[in-house]
């Protein structure tokens, strides 16, 4: 190494002998994945009386590949930018591009040359990515993070889980305390992704380039229709844009630390603890002190792993009130309201004695569609309500 060290620097042997023994003093194993760090540790050497690391001089440069070290979770290996470009099949310039180092998308003017297109929604901003990066997305997806699993209590976004399960794990308890977690995928920024995917394995360059691929920064000309300060600050910097297919499985990872301590939070005060999404809920028994306790340590928690509580959104009710998650009502077994219910009954009515067309009164372009999903959604563990509403569609889909 003293050689390797004096070949590329000019110096003398006692200023190579220091640095290699320092190098080896902090990094017993190669750091062959991590070449910016070992540069940065380098620069920040502390100078000694004789020498110092500043004053080298280069003599020449010495280009070595980085590979990956250790894989988690049986994610597929790729150790440098060469590897990324043929795993997402494309070549330099493209995966380049794709990645934004430029920031092109950021600064063109022309929503040609833009990788997302952009919609407001009442709080919040929807960026929803082009065709061909959405499919580079979609890859990631399906081959890496699917590979990572998510903590147990997570149910959005996560195969076989869903809103009934959220609603389920909450049913036919005395208190429910439910919690919004405000800009949630804005608040993730691309140093977490970068650290998520270091996590996984990959090289620095790498994870460089895939936390480009699946960050963005909102234009400021977009920025000018946000309707608050907070949310515009966020999506000024590097954050996951919602949108993205590759947004709720990375959001659900990064949160992997909240839902460990909100979970044991929870355990500690006799509660059950799910999320969905940016939804968080507890349930189980507790006074009124031990709410309000539970609630302001709750919060702290959610601070320090960096998101922010909505504060108009946290709400507390008990069994004699109205206790509903995701559009369900969990008070005893998770079930849609019945209201809902009704109206769903009444245009399936209305459907089967005059037709579909006349029934769409809200002109839905695949009204049949709709409704048997709306009707599957009323249905779900609920057979008595599955009988009728499958009757009354059928009646309607047979009518001429």
């Amino acid at each position: 190494m003293t050689a390797a060290v004096r070949s590329v620097a000019a110096g003398r042997a006692v200023w190579a002998v220091r640095l290699v023994k320092a190098v080896l003093l902090a990094y017993p194993r190669l750091p062959a994945d991590r070449p910016r760090e070992l540069r940065q540790f380098l620069a920040n050497l502390p100078p000694t009386p004789r020498t110092t690391v500043r004053q080298a001089v280069i003599r020449h440069r010495l280009a070595v590949p980085t590979r990956v070290v250790r894989m988690r979770w049986g994610a597929p290996g790729i150790g440098d930018l060469a590897e990324l470009a043929a795993f997402l099949g494309l070549d330099d310039d493209a995966l380049d591009w794709f990645a934004d180092r430029r920031e092109i998308n950021r600064h063109a003017r022309d929503e040609k040359l833009r990788h997302y297109r952009y919609a407001w929604r009442p709080h919040r901003l929807i960026e929803a990515p082009k065709p061909r990066l959405r499919a580079l997305q979609r890859q990631l997806l399906d081959q890496i993070l699917s590979a990572v699993p998510v903590h147990d209590h997570v149910h959005g976004f996560v195969p076989g889980r869903g809103p009934h399960t959220f609603a389920r794990a909450h049913a036919g308890n005395a208190v429910l305390v439910s919690m919004d977690l405000r800009a949630f995928f804005s608040s993730i920024t691309a140093a977490r992704i970068y650290g998520l995917f270091r996590g996984i394995g990959y090289p620095e360059p790498v994870a460089h380039a895939l936390t480009a691929l699946t960050t963005t920064r909102t234009p400021a000309p977009v920025l000018r229709d946000a309707p608050d300060p907070y949310l515009a600050a966020l999506l000024r910097q590097p954050h996951l844009p919602q949108g993205a297919p590759t947004s709720p499985a990375l959001a659900n990872l990064c949160a992997f630390r909240l839902d460990r301590r909100l979970s044991g939070l929870a355990g500690r005060f006799g509660l059950n603890y799910a999320r969905y999404a940016d939804d968080l809920a507890f349930s189980g028994t507790l006074n009124t002190s031990g709410v309000d306790k539970f609630s302001t340590l709750a919060g702290r928690i959610v601070h320090e792993e960096g998101f922010r509580i909505h504060p108009r959104k946290t709400r507390i009710r008990r069994r004699s009130q109205r206790q509903a998650l995701t559009g369900l009502v969990v008070n005893t077994l998770p079930a849609a309201p019945r209201e809902d219910y009704d109206r769903l009954r009444a245009i399936l009515h209305d459907a089967a004695t005059h037709g579909l067309a006349e029934a769409n009164r809200d002109g839905h372009p695949e009204f049949a569609a709709h409704l048997a999903g709306r009707v599957a959604w009323m249905s779900h563990r609920h057979p008595s309500r599955a009988a009728k509403l499958h009757r009354l569609l059928d009646q309607a889909l047979a009518k001429p």
